[in-house]
């Protein structure tokens, strides 16, 4: 471990892709309005035709791909900590899970505001990574790949094929989100508060375990603490062979993952088997897809001198406030869209929201270069940190 470097290239390479990652996500989020996915707003000629060409590229792009690599890196993270803590002689792992329960508390502020909250889930699966900090790389390739395959949905395939008779769409979470989606159009931020309380937090967090995050989620923190035992983002003769290979073994499995999450679904009548290939296969896909951009980007930013084309530069302050950046934009985005603030929920299409996102984004990118500027990280990731190294007692 002591082995990894600590040049700043390499953390700026890391906080580009996750910046790149959440400039990504706040598009998306925006596309789709923060959960309130139709609107009642009509329109014709070029601007639909844009409209649809904005929302099929955008989601072809990043759906699902920005989410994994902002999950990888959580897991490099992690290993990061780990390995500074023990370059101090000290033990992480009791800080680690106690970093895990103050991000339970964000998850909570985050929670109030926005029903797609995805930290609670990054806390609760984060405690594999105390464990799994002492496996070896050969169990921590295994694991990650067994909760990769979503051994559950391929659980429920097998069980419905022998028992026709069972139902399952496994859609628990739409009876939540039809509440959440009531309050977003109509309610005040009181109302929108204490919904989210109950509603929205059962809607995000059973579309996350119906959607197959919990399994897929612990998989790549896993992934990302083997990128940095192996120093695939440090620049080397050997990461940039590992890169080179990765993106190759994607681009090549994306295709066959392609046609089977595209073409076998319709072909498909029970109900429980569609519903869990459904989640299984597409998660495949958009893993093979996120390791493909992932490669180019961090290919392309060795290529650059190690330092990055200027297009890559422009998210590293952004990605070194990802926390303070990743809650921002949806109390942002939120208000701009909710019943509560602005409305405009119906009032603009998907280029305009695209529009909207991208100034959300360069209005935190400002401030996060501005702030960079006079202290060491953003607030709350200097909250994190605090708390994480308040003085505990275990007896």
């Amino acid at each position: 471990m002591s082995a990894v470097s600590d040049n700043s290239s390499r953390l700026e390479v890391v906080d580009a892709l996750r910046g790149f990652a959440l400039l990504a996500i706040v598009l998306l989020h925006n596309l789709e309005h923060y959960n309130i996915f139709y609107g009642d707003l009509l329109q014709s000629g070029w601007l639909a035709k844009l409209n649809v060409w904005m929302t099929d590229g955008l989601f072809f792009l990043f759906a699902g791909k920005a989410y994994a690599t902002f999950s990888l890196l959580f897991g490099f993270s992690f290993y990061i900590q780990m390995r500074n803590a023990r370059r101090r002689g000290c033990d992480f792992r009791a800080r680690f899970a106690w970093r895990l329960l103050l991000l339970v508390g964000f998850s909570q502020l985050h929670a109030l505001f926005y029903n797609g909250d995805i930290l609670l889930l990054y806390a609760v699966c984060g405690f594999l990574l105390i464990p799994a900090s002492s496996w070896s790389n050969r169990t921590v390739v295994v694991v990650a790949a067994i909760l990769m395959l979503q051994p559950y949905c391929w659980g429920k395939i097998v069980y419905a094929l022998f028992h026709p008779e069972y139902i399952d769409n496994n859609s628990l979470f739409i009876q939540y989100a039809a509440s959440a989606e009531v309050v977003g159009r109509n309610g005040n931020l009181w109302q929108t508060l204490l919904n989210n309380i109950w509603n929205g937090q059962l809607y995000s967090n059973f579309w996350q375990v119906e959607a197959g995050r919990l399994f897929q989620t612990p998989a790549l923190f896993l992934l990302g603490m083997l990128a940095g035992r192996m120093e695939w983002f440090v620049k080397s003769v050997a990461s940039e062979r590992f890169w080179r290979k990765a993106l190759v073994v994607a681009a090549v499995a994306c295709i066959p993952l392609f046609l089977l999450k595209t073409y076998i679904p319709p072909r498909i009548s029970n109900i429980t088997v569609l519903s869990y290939y459904s989640i299984a296969v597409p998660m495949l896909y958009n893993f093979a897809f996120m390791v493909l951009l992932v490669a180019v980007f961090v290919l392309a930013w060795f290529r650059h001198g190690d330092k990055g084309y200027a297009f890559q530069r422009l998210t590293v302050a952004y990605g070194r406030m990802s926390l303070t950046n990743y809650i921002g934009q949806s109390i942002v985005g939120v208000a701009i869209y909710y019943h509560w603030g602005l409305g405009m929920y119906n009032a603009v299409g998907a280029a305009e929201s695209v529009l909207i996102g991208l100034v959300i984004f360069f209005a935190q990118l400002a401030f996060s270069r501005y702030w960079l500027l006079h202290h060491p990280q953003g607030p709350l990731e200097r909250l994190w940190k605090r708390g994480t190294w308040i003085p505990l007692h275990v007896h």
